[in-house]
């Protein structure tokens, strides 16, 4: 049962950045307006970080806000992030990855409105790392195919 919910748990984290990053790349009207839309011309990490910010950090990310390689590297890695865990791969370096935006972001609301100290992105970000430590991609993932392929023997620090 235990992997069962491993694999679950998994998959359902990497649903989590696959929803965002569709909801900002085609304006589902969930989190983004159609018309605020990646592929309509918007900026996927403006109105977070324009609205968002407050403490000591807030200019630094309204600094941030609309810039093209944000832009890029946020989608980037809410896509990769999420596909890593629905299908189980490079959980390692996703992980990271994934834990890294949620730091970023915890820190952009720093401190959080509703607990002094810990929020929501502090829990995904150590629910990515722990997934990553007890190899769920192995758990109703190709985390087995991955570590045989091509690209791992390449690029070793894909490996789950």
């Amino acid at each position: 049962m235990k992997k069962l919910y491993t694999g679950l748990l998994r998959i359902s984290i990497g649903f989590v950045f696959l929803w965002a990053f569709f909801d900002k790349l085609l304006g589902l009207g969930f989190a983004t307006l159609s018309e605020r839309a990646w592929l309509a011309g918007g900026s996927p990490t403006t109105g977070y970080l324009m609205n968002a910010p407050k403490g000591p950090f807030a200019n630094v990310y309204q600094g941030l806000a609309g810039n093209p390689l944000i832009d890029y590297l946020f989608m980037l890695g809410l896509l990769g992030v999420g596909l890593a865990f629905v299908l189980g791969i490079a959980l390692r370096f996703a992980s990271l990855a994934g834990a890294t935006m949620m730091v970023l972001m915890y820190l952009s609301v720093f401190p959080p409105a509703n607990n002094p100290i810990i929020d929501e992105h502090i829990i995904y970000a150590l629910v990515l790392l722990v997934l990553a430590a007890l190899n769920a991609g192995e758990e109703m993932g190709f985390a087995k195919q991955w570590s045989k392929s091509k690209i791992v023997k390449l690029l070793p620090f894909l490996k789950n």
